[in-house]
């Protein structure tokens, strides 16, 4: 899918040399991704002590 977009050059050309990338494409995909991966762990952090705790768990069993 072809898509034009206004990008900062500056921005890019630095993410290009930083990340290592081969391409502005490759670029664009890695930044794409890495952003939503950083959504979805922030969603994940907040489920973090709203399920109740197995108090029958024993953490020393799996030793």
């Amino acid at each position: 899918m072809a898509t034009n977009l206004a990008l900062d050059n500056s921005l890019l050309d630095l993410a290009l040399q930083v990340g290592g990338y081969k391409s502005k494409k490759d670029t664009v995909n890695a930044a794409l991704k890495e952003f939503i991966e950083k959504h979805k762990q922030r969603e994940i952090i907040e489920l973090f002590g709203q399920f109740p705790a197995d108090d029958d768990y024993d953490y020393k069993k799996g030793r």
